[in-house]
């Protein structure tokens, strides 16, 4: 199976990334947790990613931040 060629992200897009790895390892050493993870459209194109685990942690992720 091909693997795609991993990249850089940035800005919102990056935070989200790192908070949701750190979230998921923490659980891990824990030995269980429970996430939600919602996005929906906002104003200019922007996404609002929600990450639900015991507390909220919310980013508005730019379009262009989305782009190939």
């Amino acid at each position: 199976m091909p693997t795609e060629t991993p990249r850089e992200y940035e800005g919102a897009l990056r935070d989200a990334l790192a908070q949701m790895r750190a979230l998921i390892l923490d659980g891990l050493r824990h030995g269980f947790f429970e996430y939600s993870v919602t996005c929906e459209t906002v104003g200019n194109r922007r996404r609002q990613l929600i990450i639900r685990a015991g507390k909220s942690h919310k980013y508005h992720i730019a379009a262009e931040e989305l782009q190939e």
